[in-house]
């Protein structure tokens, strides 16, 4: 199965173990507006906060590229403080699992 669909599949069972596992244990996230970059425990802290909200909600999603080297999607969030978001990510791969994922948001409200 590719790594998008198990992503989506996490995501939608809000199955914070099952999303950690696709992660590389070197794993970085780097938020473009921010330029904050996350390692992998820094991220999982936010997470299982996050997916542990309701209002915390991926309202589509979809796969714009993948291969063994590469996965770039599009998402629409909404978030627990009424915004919603147009959501960039573009994720590099290693061993089947994400090494480093970058996002790029647009705020839609």
């Amino acid at each position: 199965m590719a790594i998008y669909d198990q992503l989506n599949a996490t995501m939608a069972d809000r199955d914070t173990k099952a999303y950690l596992d696709l992660l590389h244990e070197d794993c970085v996230f780097v938020f473009h507006k921010s330029g904050n970059e996350f390692s992998k425990s820094e991220w999982a802290e936010m997470v299982t906060g996050m997916m542990a909200n309701d209002k915390f909600i991926q309202e589509s999603s979809r796969c714009v590229y993948e291969n063994d080297d590469i996965l770039v999607t599009h998402n629409f969030m909404s978030y627990p403080d009424g915004t919603r978001e147009a959501v960039m990510g573009v994720s590099t791969l290693k061993d089947g699992q994400i090494i480093r994922m970058e996002t790029g948001a647009t705020l839609l409200n």
